[in-house]
Formats: C-alpha cells, structure tokens, sequence
C-alpha cells in the first residue's frame, strides 16, 4: 500500500490548499524579484505533506427534548358573516276585507207543553136504569085514585158506586109519587164512580126522570 493512500481526505485538501498557496507566493516572488531562498526556505516550511491535524472532538448529542406538551393552539374564532340590511321593497299592503255579517239567530219557538191528559169521567149508571122501577112498584093508592105523572131526580154518587143521597128536581105532582122515586133509585140503583182528571174514583151526581104510568 503507498504512504499517499494512508492520508487523510481532510489532510490532503489541507496539503492541496498549500501547495497553492505555495504556488501564489512563487509567482509572486518571481514577479516582484524575490530572493530565490527565501522562496525555497518558504517551500521548506510548507513542505509538510503528510501533516496530520487531530479530529475534532465529538460533539456530544443534543439533548432530549422535554416532555412537555405544547398547549393546544387557541380555537380559531370564525367572525360572524356580516348580516345584510334588510331590503325594503315598496310593497302595497292590501287591507283586509271585513268578515261577513254572522247570518241573524234563528229563532226556535219553545216546544208546546205536553197536553194534559184529563181521565175525569162522569158517574154512569150499571145496567138499564128502566129496571129501577117498574109497574109492581106503582104505589096502590096513587092506583086506585088514578094519578100518575113524571118526577125528575138527582142523585149523589160515591166512590164506591152507590147513592149517597136523592133530590127530587121537578115534582110530578104527588108527593107519593116523588117519595117512591128517591127510594126506589136509592135502594136499586148502581153507578160506576165518577173520575178525576188523574183517572181516580170521587164524587159524582147523575140527573134523569120516572114517568108513572097506570098500565092498561
């Protein structure tokens, strides 16, 4: 191996450098008519080739960095999108039309009252009333001396139906006569009592006539 391969990069640029410069000052020396020897003593001095220069120390490692975390960046505020002003447009508002008249109130006649039932009925006689008297019943005397006539009566009926009382209405001109009338009706005759207007039995009268006759 040559001694030239063993030399530093470094060393070598070092002697290139050198060897320039060594060059420079010839020139120059030659130019401004140096003393060749001092030239040559010069040369002698920048003669070292294989001058080896010391390596630089090892730069220690930086460092870690520190753990500590950078803060978050502050949030980015957005600024509000600026608002227009409002547009104002020459519109005609229409006016609003009246709501019609509500039509009148239709007026409903209150519904008649119930009509009320009237049950009332008059007193009537059971069976025929011409059974009440008869010609058996014509009194003797009024026979023998020939009398006869008509005797209108009145009788008041209770609520069971019977006579309650007798009132001769038009006298048939014999009292005999009118006094068999009252007691013949009021021991024979039988009535259906009279109603109210709830249909319940009362009080009731009934009106009629006898026409005493002798038979033939």
């Amino acid at each position: 191996m040559a001694y030239g391969d063993n030399v530093d990069p470094k060393n070598r640029v070092v002697a290139i450098v050198l060897v320039g410069l060594f060059t420079a000052l010839l020139g120059y020396g030659l130019v401004n008519g140096l003393n060749i020897s001092i030239v040559k003593k010069i040369a002698e001095k920048l003669d070292v080739v294989d001058v080896e220069e010391p390596p630089p120390p090892e730069e220690p490692p930086p460092p870690p960095p520190p753990d500590n975390k950078l803060p978050p960046p502050p949030p980015v505020v957005t600024p509000p999108s600026p608002i227009p002003p409002p547009v104002t447009t020459n519109t005609v508002q229409s006016v609003p039309k009246a709501p019609p008249a509500p039509p009148p109130p239709i007026y409903v006649p209150p519904a008649p009252p119930a009509p009320v039932v009237d049950n009332s009925a008059a007193a009537s006689p059971k069976g025929n009333p011409g059974r009440w008297a008869t010609n058996d019943d014509y009194p003797a005397r009024a026979m023998r001396e020939e009398r006869e006539g008509t005797t209108g009566f009145r009788v008041t009926i209770g609520t069971d139906g019977r006579v309650t009382s007798c009132d001769i209405t038009s006298s048939s001109g014999h009292a005999d006569l009118d006094a068999e009338t009252c007691k013949l009706i009021s021991r024979r005759a039988r009535f259906n009592p009279a109603k109210d207007k709830a249909g319940n039995p009362t009080t009731g009268s009934y009106s009629n006539r006898i026409r005493w006759q002798i038979p033939k």
